[in-house]
């Protein structure tokens, strides 16, 4: 039941989410990326929204109001923190918001008593969104870190902005 709420997660991301258009060629698609992360300034300027919860099973309430395929997004990003800081996104925000890996879109930091603070930069980005749902499904269905860090390196290469400095993997996993 989890598998194909994600996967229509999913499909409702990508169809409305930052993607690829078969019909433009590739200096269109990085011009448009480009364009779209001009706009945003760095988090500081822009004012991300940073909130505390207990755990990461409580939502941030900049939540409530956003539709319910981000909020399963937000939820399985929080539940999946080795998989997402192994994978980098590439809408940009290495540059604009200082993020290292896909996981900073979503949550901030997490502190020693297991409460978190969450980002909402992925609320406002597809690709953000995409890579996230990407991964984690991916994980689901019995892909390694690297074979999924592989596939969205190679989704991505052409485009989009630089991916975050995200470290690779280990050589042994």
């Amino acid at each position: 039941m989890k598998k194909m709420a994600l996967i229509v997660v999913f499909l409702m991301v990508f169809s409305t989410g930052c993607s690829n258009n078969s019909e433009k060629n590739a200096t269109d698609q990085k011009s448009e990326a480009d364009e779209h992360h001009q706009h945003e300034k760095p988090s500081f300027f822009q004012g991300d929204l940073r909130e505390k919860t207990g755990s990461v099973q409580e939502l941030p309430a900049f939540l409530d109001e956003k539709p319910d395929n981000i909020k399963l997004i937000y939820a399985a990003a929080a539940q999946h923190q080795e998989l997402l800081e192994h994978i980098p996104c590439y809408c940009g925000c290495g540059t604009s918001a200082g993020h290292k890996s896909s996981y900073q879109c979503f949550v901030h930091e997490v502190n020693d008593d297991g409460s978190l603070e969450w980002d909402d930069h992925g609320t406002r980005c597809g690709v953000c969104l995409e890579i996230a749902a990407t991964a984690v499904m991916e994980y689901k269905d019995g892909k390694s870190i690297k074979e999924i860090r592989d596939g969205i390196d190679e989704a991505y290469k052409e485009g989009y902005s630089s991916p975050t400095p995200t470290p690779m993997l280990p050589s042994n996993q």
